[in-house]
């Protein structure tokens, strides 16, 4: 299908207009001092820079924020739909903030995200949640504020779902939860309608943002400080192509990667049928740019593979991982596999498990098929019992912990750039992280969080490396 041409919009003046009056509005509901809002994240980076958003909006109302649902005048919800278990615990959560309204009557909970954009879903929490009175999709961030003031203003609930005006909306206040990690989205939707994936219909199709906007907002978050920054998308290969000059994305991240500064960059996800050889090339010779290429094949099998509508086969995809182990120094590859799709045989997974064989991965990121109501997966015939399926599920891990103990052990007596990214609550060790994405456990004090430092590997753990400070 022709990609379609977006327009960038700003976001409307109006909704600023909204911000100011429920500034207004919280200063007589508020609780304590200051109107305090909680706001819990669920799934993929991107609703992380979705929640960013948002918060960025609240702030601008007054708000200020609280780790605590007991505390806060606002609570939202900001949900994922790609599997089951993220649905499940959204419910359960929501659930248990009926006795918090019970005594609060004024607090406003709200949800938002994937699951909002699902008829079934949406009607699930209109007629089993009445407590919650705000909800809205992907679709309608941009019409936040308004839809805030409204549930406020009117007393009655807000529901709005599935108005895809097919813009990109610029433009909106941003508060960053972390001080030195960045997400910077590029891109939205997708194209690609994998048999098994719902976020083609929840995320709406392919939506490039402008190369000058991105620019402008790398440039920023580098002088501010910010030392590890993820560029996002659904399948950011895909980038440019609906932009009326189009740019790949190969030439925007080496744009990226040419502005002056500290710092390591990243991006996800990447799609086999798109991932290009200038790609690769870029990162290699890139200033920047983490030697880590995340790589997602779901299946080794060729059947499995055509039932997905992934559009590559195990040839293309592994002609794509040597170019990449011949031109990158060190690359670090991980990717995610998707264990007992429907119709998959054993013969299928063995096939699965050859190729995971044959790249050693870092690291994968694993799970057992979870039908997705509205999708063309969830009407195949899927005869493999569910603990059949664990079993191989098993099987998987612990060939990918034997390949991940051995990368680790060649590690050891290293030298390695990492960024300091916490404090272990128990052991009071911090935690770091290599340019290849792989954890590193080390003494030192707190004051190092967000600075990059060497450190010398010292000992190696089957998924995470121990390490000293040089």
């Amino acid at each position: 299908m022709a990609a379609t041409v977006i327009k960038a919009e700003k976001l409307p003046e109006i909704q600023l207009e909204y911000m100011k009056l429920i500034a207004e509005i919280m200063e007589i509901r508020k609780r304590g001092e200051t109107p305090l809002a909680y706001i819990r994240t669920y799934g993929c980076q991107q609703n992380v820079a979705d929640s960013e958003k948002i918060k960025g909006m609240l702030k601008q109302s007054g708000f200020d924020f609280t780790d605590t649902p007991d505390d806060a005048d606002f609570i939202l919800f900001n949900t994922c739909a790609v599997r089951e278990h993220a649905e499940d615990r959204v419910f359960g959560n929501v659930g248990a903030l009926k006795n918090l309204k019970r005594k609060h009557p004024q607090i406003l909970i709200a949800l938002c995200g994937c699951m909002m954009e699902q008829e079934h879903i949406a009607n699930r929490i209109y007629n089993s949640f009445p407590f919650v009175g705000l909800v809205f999709g992907t679709h309608s961030l941009q019409h936040f504020p308004e839809l805030m003031y409204n549930s406020l203003v009117n007393g009655k609930r807000v529901f709005e779902r599935g108005n895809d005006d097919n813009k990109l909306y610029e433009g909106f206040p941003v508060r960053r939860d972390g001080d030195f990690k960045g997400w910077l989205p590029i891109m939205y939707g997708c194209n690609n309608f994998c048999t098994y994936c719902i976020v083609p219909y929840v995320r709406g199709r392919e939506r490039s943002r402008d190369r000058d906007i991105i620019l402008g907002e790398a440039r920023q978050i580098i002088e501010q400080g910010y030392k590890d920054i993820t560029l996002l998308g659904q399948n950011v290969n895909s980038y440019g192509k609906t932009l009326e000059q189009p740019v790949s994305f190969a030439q925007l991240l080496s744009e990226i990667d040419s502005m002056d500064g500290d710092y390591w960059l990243r991006f996800m996800t990447s799609h086999p049928k798109d991932c290009s050889k200038e790609l690769i090339d870029v990162i290699a010779n890139g200033a920047h740019i983490s030697k880590h290429l995340h790589l997602p094949f779901q299946s080794g099998s060729d059947r499995i593979l055509k039932a997905m509508n992934r559009h590559y086969d195990r040839k293309k995809y592994l002609d794509i991982i040597r170019y990449a182990k011949e031109k990158i120094d060190g690359l670090s590859l991980t990717s995610d596999i998707i264990v007992g799709f429907p119709g998959e045989t054993y013969e299928d997974f063995k096939e699965t498990l050859s190729l995971i064989r044959e790249v050693e991965f870092t690291s994968l990121f694993t799970f057992i098929y979870s039908p997705r109501k509205g999708t063309p997966a969830a009407e195949m015939d899927d005869p493999i019992p569910a603990a059949e399926k664990s079993k191989w599920f098993q099987e998987l891990l612990d060939v990918q912990e034997e390949i991940a103990a051995k990368r680790c052990s060649s590690m050891v007596g290293q030298t390695e750039r990492v960024l300091i990214e916490s404090v272990k609550e128990k052991t009071g060790e911090l935690n770091a992280r290599t340019s290849g994405n792989i954890i590193v456990e080390l003494p030192g004090k707190a004051d190092l969080i967000g600075t990059f430092q060497n450190v010398k590997i010292t000992k190696a753990r089957n998924w995470i490396l121990k390490g000293e400070l040089i």
